[in-house]
């Protein structure tokens, strides 16, 4: 009898974990940071590099920052959106993958983003932050420098997202204007 109730007890916290693993019922986790103030004439503008994940063109309107980036190997783009507290930036992103389709062709998560300058002269500003997947805050660290008299430009980068596979512009206005030409002969 000891060793039913042993057995029970045992199937029932066993079972107990595999259900609150399987239902997802953690939480997601969010970053500690405090923001503080931005160093003097800073602002969230520009472009910044990341070895792993590559050009960063952020743009700061009032609170707001958007931008976008693109892997180094150009395989990969994505798009953030943000409000800033002082040199603290809380954001949403989207990653795509060039040429996937279905549920693997696009990523989404949450991150956080602190903007800082070291002490000394003529040094160039640093964002660090990490980038988590779905809810998560964290995750990938990101370790970001300003580029130096380099323009924003997100519009450069990406296209309409995961669906963006190419074909040409047949459904779009942007055909070629005038009247076509006859076909030539075959050659002889």
């Amino acid at each position: 009898m000891k060793r039913r109730s042993i057995a029970a007890a045992f199937t029932a916290l066993m079972l107990g974990s595999m259900l609150t693993a399987c239902s997802g019922a953690g939480s997601a986790t969010t970053a500690n940071i405090t923001p503080g103030d931005m160093p003097e004439s800073a602002d969230w503008t520009g472009v910044y590099f990341d070895p792993a994940m590559g050009y960063f063109h952020l743009v700061q309107e009032g609170k707001t920052v958007a931008g976008k980036w693109e892997r180094p190997h150009k395989e990969k783009w994505g798009e953030l959106h943000g409000e800033a507290t002082g040199n603290v930036v809380h954001f949403t992103w989207t990653e795509y993958t060039r040429g996937a389709v279905g549920k693997n062709a696009e990523l989404t998560g949450r991150g956080y983003l602190v903007y800082s300058r070291p002490t000394g002269e003529n040094v160039d500003d640093h964002v660090d932050g990490e980038m988590g997947l779905d809810h998560d805050e964290t995750g990938t660290k990101v370790t970001m420098i300003k580029q130096r008299n380099v323009k924003a430009d997100p519009d450069s980068i990406g296209g309409s997202g995961a669906s963006d596979l190419g074909g040409g512009d047949w459904d779009s206005e942007g055909k070629e204007s005038g009247t076509p030409e006859p076909p030539a002969p075959p050659p002889l």
